[in-house]
């Protein structure tokens, strides 16, 4: 009796520290994810990739290079060196011609002893469309019928994309976005939170949608989510992260229909001298577009 009761005990022991279950803040590696492909009008094509980022809360830093490359190819093209906890979608995009036919293109990643890949691929099945972002950036829930008419927003940067300042100094950076005005607003006829659970009944799981950087806050159609995209051996920091450039209408107040324009502005500091480069991603809540800034600290 005994034996059969040790059995079980260490059967539910071994289901309570199962490897899947535990929650890492450090010391895992980072999987390069390919999450599709799109036409262009001239007849190439993208590649979209993304990461996840096993750790819960540290943020890597792979130099691109020998355990950072494309291929074939050169080994930079485009991909990001500083990765954020957890799983981010749609980090970037990798351009290939019309005749790129049923190659691959391979995104390698080496870090902390372990090589992961992925493998980009023309396959009809990874075609990406609205609907695909829509359903991995605001849920199903968010479909509409007929489907609407969204376009990238545009996105500008206020003065240089280049600069220079010391360690300490406060850097205000700008960026001006306009957008079609889709996705409109969604008009709930009952409260957001009328049908939730009261907070501490149960213990919400993270999913990949609140664990991505780039995002809009609740309410805002068009903003701007700041990030580090190539780091140097510092800190960055950005106050704010995320700046709304169309804010929320007030309450009772139907949102415009047509385009909408926007400035989004946040300022950032560094720790330590270095090359960096920022990523200021326009966002209306389901698609994206990014604009780069070179900053030497020195």
């Amino acid at each position: 009796m005994k034996t059969v009761l040790r059995i079980l005990a260490i059967g539910l022991l071994a289901c309570v520290v199962s490897p899947g279950q535990i929650h890492y803040a450090s010391g895992q590696g980072v999987v390069p994810v390919y999450e599709g492909w799109e036409r262009n009008p001239d007849g190439s094509f993208n590649m979209v990739f993304g990461y996840f980022n096993r750790n819960y809360e540290e943020e890597v830093d792979i130099p691109v290079g020998p355990d950072n490359k494309i291929e074939p190819g050169a080994p930079d093209q485009g991909q990001p060196s500083h990765f954020y906890p957890r799983r981010q979608e749609f980090v970037f995009k990798v351009k290939v011609p019309a005749d790129w036919g049923e190659k691959d293109l391979v995104w390698t990643l080496n870090f902390r002893g372990k090589t992961e890949k992925t493998f980009g691929t023309l396959v009809p099945l990874y075609e990406l469309a609205n609907l695909v972002y829509l359903e991995n950036r605001k849920g199903a829930g968010a479909l509409t019928f007929p489907e609407e008419p969204n376009a990238p927003p545009a996105i500008e940067m206020v003065g240089s994309s280049r600069r220079t300042l010391a360690p300490g100094e406060p850097l205000t950076l700008s960026v001006d976005v306009t957008d079609d005005g889709y996705p409109k607003p969604i008009v709930r006829k009952t409260p957001r939170d009328a049908n939730r659970v009261a907070a501490g009944d149960f213990a919400r799981q993270p999913s990949p949608a609140t664990q991505a950087i780039v995002k809009l806050d609740p309410g805002v159609r068009l903003g701007v989510t700041w990030v580090v995209y190539r780091g140097g051996p510092g800190t960055v920091n950005f106050d704010p992260i995320r700046s709304a450039a169309v804010k929320p209408a007030s309450t009772g107040t139907p949102a415009a229909d047509g385009p909408i324009k926007g400035r989004a502005t946040t300022t950032v500091t560094f720790s330590k001298p270095g090359n960096y480069v920022l990523r200021a991603y326009a966002d209306d809540g389901i698609l994206t577009t990014p604009q780069d800034i070179l900053v030497t600290v020195r």
